[in-house]
């Protein structure tokens, strides 16, 4: 069965804003059927130039969730905290 990631490239620039943002985050996620599978800190870099230093990888049935997921009202009262504690590029990919 494929599922839906969303993969989050993340820099911080205010940690208390952040844990705050995060910690919100699986409530949104539950109605779309999302879960955090990993957050993490680059701990090597192997090829390349990586831009941000922190990851978050989610996963969700499919794309039709991740689409409902990122356009709900809970997901969209959130972003403006996001966007003032980090930096964040966010991308959906099937798999």
């Amino acid at each position: 069965m494929n599922h839906a990631y969303v993969v989050g490239q993340v820099t911080v620039n205010d940690p208390e804003r952040w844990l705050e943002y995060v910690e919100q985050i699986p409530e949104t996620l539950a109605s779309w059927g999302g879960e955090v599978i990993m957050r993490g800190q680059r701990a090597s870099t192997l090829v390349g130039q990586p831009g941000h230093p922190n990851i978050v990888v989610l996963r969700f049935p499919d794309m039709h969730a991740v689409e409902q997921w990122y356009a709900s009202p809970e997901y969209q009262a959130l972003i403006p905290l996001r966007d003032a504690a980090a930096q964040v590029d966010l991308a959906a990919y099937e798999g």
